[in-house]
């Protein structure tokens, strides 16, 4: 029994509980789900535009939303600006409701989500309030060829992140955040590792499989083919 003489979010709420109490789901935000993580420089994002080509994912990077929302001077953006100049985190809420408005509006429902989680509550979030990932892809680089990749990417790419200074601290954080993360999908046994250190083809060939194995297929080539014959 749900009273619904309180106002009608309250009431919903109620109703969700008891839903929930029925282990009735909400209907999934997402066809597939792939959390995608790697180094800096461990070559994430070129083997992402791949996915995207062949598979029709929708590719969709925390940090990317994160400083759209900033550029675009929102209330959300000015905030998360002062925190970041502050040297403050933005709140988990705020990512994670980036990242859930991009995903409704999204018109290809499969997400490659680029770079999150970076912690464990930041995972365990996503799965409470959106959905859980299908599995996790993570390209694994030595230290020392992604920091090659790095300094060769800045001699073109303009990024004030691609200097030495910046790339010994963005390893630092590498380290110490998403590698708890991997050991703990890795636990529940939806992680699965891709070196990246060999040619590109190669490397995909690897993602490839790991998206066979978990039953993605690629994109049809077409939407409908009609064999037309006659005399």
């Amino acid at each position: 029994v749900v009273s619904s003489t309180a106002a009608l979010d309250e009431v919903y709420a109620n109703v969700k509980a008891v839903m929930s109490r029925n282990r009735v789901k909400p209907k999934p935000i997402a066809d597939n789900i792939v959390f995608v993580l790697g180094g800096p420089g461990s070559g994430k994002g070129t083997q992402c535009a791949k996915l995207v080509q062949d598979y029709g994912f929708t590719h969709l990077s925390a940090g990317d939303l994160l400083r759209d929302e900033v550029t675009s001077r929102s209330e959300v953006g000015v905030m998360c600006a002062k925190l970041m100049k502050e040297g403050k985190l933005v709140p988990m809420e705020v990512t994670i409701g980036l990242l859930k408005t991009a995903m409704e509006r999204a018109t290809l429902k499969s997400f490659l989500i680029d770079g999150f989680p970076r912690a464990l509550d930041q995972g365990l979030a996503f799965s409470e309030s959106i959905q859980e990932p299908d599995f996790v892809l993570f390209f694994d680089c030595p230290l020392e060829t992604m920091t090659e990749r790095l300094l060769e990417r800045s001699k073109t790419s303009g990024r004030d992140d691609d200097n030495m200074d910046t790339i010994r601290k963005r390893f630092d954080t590498f380290t110490a955040q998403s590698l708890p993360v991997l050991d703990a999908y890795k636990e529940k046994g939806i992680a699965h590792v891709v070196s990246s250190t060999a040619a590109l083809d190669e490397v995909y060939a690897n993602v490839k499989a790991v998206m066979s194995r978990n039953r993605v297929k690629p994109k049809p080539i077409a939407d409908n083919i009609v064999f037309v014959l006659g005399g």
